[in-house]
């Protein structure tokens, strides 16, 4: 390690993502991504404005009409909407605008692996809540934080939803206090705690286009609450950098909110795929989470689950395995096509039979 690290760098443990392997006949089903395209609207919208031959030109720093088509979409005004370059640099600066060194926030034990790299770099001290036996979330555990709360709903890598009464309750117990929900799979699940934020001055939803809105190659995530913590997230996003969502991104993602049919349709796709993946993972004798993410958390009964995720990475089938206590019994299998699920089966069974 360099002698001219600062202490910042020097504490710091960076996130691990999972792998990317650049071969064309790999099944990848281990980074969460959308198996189809996005919208052709999106494409479109990117040629367009190519066409204009403007990107010698700054973007707009504001970028209003990105943050328009998301408050259309969820039933806010624009000032109720910050846009980021992906979700996980909005998560960084909500940590910086919200979150206080000294004071103790509150994240599951089981969760984002990203919660504790901000914590540290930022210098926030944490504390990792353990869930109950079955994942689910002990949501009285999360009360009267000294710090503030942050929440993955659904939860990554358990698959599991918490419904809104159990998200208000937290808010409550916590009226001094910020509470982030962190709803990067939301549009696999229940309702969003969007439509919270008008009742709640301590709520900050984070979503993503990366998932299914198939956007994971733009990097565009955003942010939901009152027009003061959006104007808090703003201040700190001019300090870094005024223009991080580039005019193709803002293009492209102005467009998928705007095509609701086609993000409708791909996602129920995903969801039918998901129901039926799970039901064949049980045929085969996994235990399976009950998932509203487009993903399911898998335990192979008869089998290791670290032996298994090699034997399925020599057959050009990519899952995610976690090496960390309580979980690494499990596989995370990201939902695919129904063609790559099939032949995720063919192989399940002939390693397992």
């Amino acid at each position: 390690m360099s002698r001219f690290l600062s202490t910042v760098a020097k504490r710091t443990e960076p996130y691990i993502p999972g792998e990317q392997l650049n071969q064309p006949d790999i099944i990848k089903l281990n980074t969460n991504e959308n198996p189809y395209p996005p919208s052709p609207k999106v494409l479109e919208a990117i040629k367009a404005q190519v066409e204009e031959n403007s990107l010698q030109l700054y973007p707009s720093p504001t970028a209003d009409p990105l943050r328009h088509a998301i408050a259309e979409t969820y039933g806010l005004t624009k000032e109720q909407v910050f846009v980021g370059n992906g979700s996980d640099e909005v998560l960084a600066f909500a940590f910086m605008a919200f979150f206080e060194p000294g004071k103790t926030i509150r994240f599951p034990e089981i969760s984002y692996s990203f919660y504790p790299v901000y914590s540290k770099i930022f210098d926030i001290s944490f504390e990792k809540v353990p869930l109950q036996e079955d994942f689910t979330l002990p949501a009285e555990a999360f009360y009267q934080s000294e710090g503030g709360v942050i929440l993955p709903n659904p939860n990554a890598p358990t698959s599991l939803y918490a419904t809104l009464d159990v998200i208000e309750e937290i808010l409550k117990q916590n009226s001094d206090q910020m509470v982030i929900i962190d709803e990067a799979y939301i549009d696999f699940a229940g309702p969003s705690a969007v439509k919270l934020i008008d009742r709640y001055d301590n709520l900050l939803v984070i979503q993503t286009t990366s998932k299914s809105r198939a956007l994971a190659g733009l990097r565009v995530g955003f942010a939901m609450g009152q027009p003061e913590l959006i104007d808090g997230l703003t201040r700190i996003k001019d300090s870094f950098n005024s223009y991080p969502i580039d005019r193709l991104a803002m293009a492209g993602a102005t467009a998928a909110f705007q095509d609701h049919a086609y993000f409708s349709e791909s996602t129920k796709k995903i969801i039918r795929t998901r129901e039926r993946s799970a039901q064949s993972l049980r045929e085969l004798g996994f235990e399976v989470l009950p998932s509203d993410a487009n993903f399911l958390f898998a335990k192979p009964l008869n089998q290791d689950a670290h032996t298994l995720y090699e034997q399925l990475k020599e057959r050009g089938i990519l899952v995610r395995h976690f090496d960390q206590a309580g979980i690494s019994d499990y596989l995370r299998i990201t939902i695919g096509t129904e063609e790559q699920m099939e032949m995720l089966f063919t192989v399940l069974n002939e390693l397992i039979k």
